[in-house]
């Protein structure tokens, strides 16, 4: 079975965005960004990709689930398909029609989706955000995969959304970590099951 994989960029207190949605106070350069690009090249939009001149085939994910608004976001590069080199969901109760015939809109229970979508064979399934959608995910979520970075943004939009709503607390455990000098610590969870 596939796995899904929450694949995202946080600060030291849980927050993947501000409450305006903006990720411009994540910095840009230092050394983690080249290592794990080379890990996971499949993660860098398509339009930024051709840019860059990455070509690397896609290792980990073929791929990709977001909610509306990281959509949203990744159009800001200038494309309804930001990531045309995987296979494209967007969850959204608001979008009518795909913007893209690239893109599957998910309009109601985006579970049973990705539950149908981890039976297929395959690589893996990335969940690119936002916390939302995370938190409605997370009975399947098997691994996460947080870049941390030491930045206390005191308030925005949370890793899991408002928190989740669980009967007991779920489990994961460390596969790898790495601390960059950058100070940006990589963090790969697996699921305790």
């Amino acid at each position: 079975m596939r796995k899904l994989t929450y694949f995202v960029a946080a600060t030291m207190d849980g927050f993947i965005a501000t409450e305006g949605g903006a990720v411009d106070f994540f910095p840009v350069g230092g050394d983690h960004g080249p290592t794990i690009t080379a890990q996971y090249p499949e993660t860098v939009p398509s339009e930024v990709r051709r840019a860059l001149g990455i070509d690397a085939r896609n290792a980990n994910f073929d791929t990709v689930i977001m909610g509306r608004k990281t959509y949203d976001f990744g159009v800001r590069t200038g494309t309804a398909s930001p990531y045309a080199h995987l296979r494209q969901f967007v969850v959204s109760t608001t979008l009518t029609a795909a913007p893209d015939p690239a893109v599957e809109l998910i309009g109601a229970d985006p579970l049973a989706r990705v539950r149908e979508l981890k039976r297929e064979q395959g690589p893996g399934i990335w969940l690119c955000g936002g916390g939302h959608l995370a938190q409605d995910l997370l009975p399947e979520i098997d691994q996460i995969f947080l870049k941390l970075h030491p930045i206390v943004l005191g308030r925005g939009r949370a890793l899991f959304g408002s928190g989740p709503r669980l009967p007991e607390p779920l489990e994961f455990r460390v596969i790898t970590s790495q601390v960059f000098d950058d100070g940006v610590a990589f963090v790969k969870y697996r699921r305790a099951r």
